[in-house]
């Protein structure tokens, strides 16, 4: 058991790291039509990568992750820097990388939704950092680019992360082991953003004249 529950912390770690260079990536690639120097994009890309969870961990009022793990840092700008080379086939690579974005999405928030009631906070606060962590990285990047926060779009995303948060929640407050659970609420959000992005099925208006 023991053995199987390290082999799921590890996994997670490193889905972590997967999921800060998707988040880098994307930040990129919009970054390639905006006439950024080398150093402006590399910011951009931090930002993007760690921003949600930067601000969920002084949130929390504890060590920012990054910072006592700097593998984090070197992961990201490696592969910052690789993927100059694939700026130009961007246009062929979007298709995937919106769907890889989705997998960091969830991925994130149920990182940060774990952390959160780690922490002791109730489970609706456990959700809302959840999201923030899922989310905020993404609204960094589109207030850099001057873009409207893909929050505020009708894009099925902060549904996307609720769920996963939310699964979360439900699954342990019913004492499903935490790998399980984790894979489960990870697979729900990126299924439901997928759906999305596949069909581009969108939230209806608030309001419409």
């Amino acid at each position: 058991m023991l053995i199987l529950l390290s082999l799921g912390v590890g996994m997670i770690y490193y889905l972590d790291l997967f999921g800060c260079v998707i988040f880098a990536i994307t930040a990129i690639f919009v970054a390639a039509s905006k006439e950024l120097d080398v150093l402006g994009v590399l910011v951009a890309a931090f930002l993007t990568a760690v921003g949600g969870g930067t601000l969920r961990d002084l949130i929390l009022n504890t060590d920012v992750f990054w910072t006592h793990d700097v593998t984090y840092l070197y992961v990201i700008l490696i592969c910052s820097l690789s993927t100059y080379f694939l700026v130009h086939f961007k246009d062929n690579l979007l298709k995937y990388l919106f769907y890889a974005d989705a997998f960091g999405l969830a991925l994130f928030t149920v990182i940060g939704t774990k952390k959160a009631l780690k922490f002791g906070l109730r489970e609706e606060v456990a959700i809302i950092m959840g999201i923030l962590t899922g989310v905020a990285g993404g609204i960094i990047r589109d207030i850099i680019f001057n873009d409207k926060p893909i929050v505020l779009r009708r894009e099925i995303y902060v549904t996307a992360s609720i769920l996963s948060g939310g699964s979360f929640v439900i699954l342990n407050m019913f004492g499903i082991d935490e790998i399980f659970s984790t894979m489960i609420s990870i697979t729900l959000g990126l299924c439901l953003r997928s759906y999305a992005i596949y069909y581009k099925v969108h939230l209806p208006l608030f309001f419409k004249k």
